[in-house]
């Protein structure tokens, strides 16, 4: 499985390209698109999806870019769909850089799997940083937005955040998961669940 990380986004935001047998998938597109669809082509992969793990600007930047450049289609939780089109929705800080976004082309629920390239995409729906929060689990890997982070978790102070939520989300939803599994963060460094499960202890 090829993952490749351009930790170059607004806000220094992690966009992820994966897959393998020459198909992959986009996660977060926050950065400069010819860069995020140039890495695509390096590794020889065409983009089936775009794939949202929350309607905030920093994680969705240029989807129409990128989605205009591979023809692909985005997905997105539907509890965050309105964040896409809303740029009053998707700026929750005021900060003005917010924009308005075509819609999704497929709205996701938890549970769902997409299947790219042989890889089985799990979507899990672990609201609390917003209300249609995903992660993405392939294999021994998950993708965890702005949920879960390298010791620490994402913020719940905007309009759709709830703390307890979000904890709620992380213990009955990723801490479930297996010490091994590589987390992949929306920002800053990878780590695993076993390493995050001791700030849960």
């Amino acid at each position: 499985m090829i993952i490749k990380c351009l930790p170059i986004g607004l806000f220094s935001s992690n966009c992820y390209i994966v897959g393998q047998n020459g198909e992959g998938i986009i996660i977060d597109p926050g950065c400069d698109p010819r860069k995020i669809v140039d890495t695509a082509k390096e590794n020889n992969l065409e983009i089936k999806y775009i794939i949202i793990t929350h309607g905030h600007i920093d994680h969705l930047l240029t989807v129409d870019e990128v989605r205009e450049m591979t023809g692909a289609k985005v997905l997105i939780h539907e509890k965050d769909a309105d964040k896409l089109t809303d740029p009053g929705l998707n700026d929750p800080v005021g900060m003005r850089l917010g924009r308005e976004c075509k819609g999704a082309d497929r709205l996701l629920k938890d549970g769902e799997v997409i299947t790219v390239g042989g890889l089985d995409f799990e979507i899990i729906h672990t609201p609390g940083h917003s209300a249609g929060g995903i992660c993405i689990k392939v294999g021994d890997v998950v993708f965890t937005g702005d949920t879960l982070f390298n010791m620490g978790i994402g913020r719940t102070d905007f309009a759709d955040g709830d703390l307890n939520t979000l904890l709620n989300s992380i213990e009955n939803k990723l801490m479930k998961l297996d010490d091994n599994v590589v987390v992949y963060p929306g920002h800053g460094e990878s780590t695993t669940i076993g390493r995050e499960r001791n700030m849960f202890r």
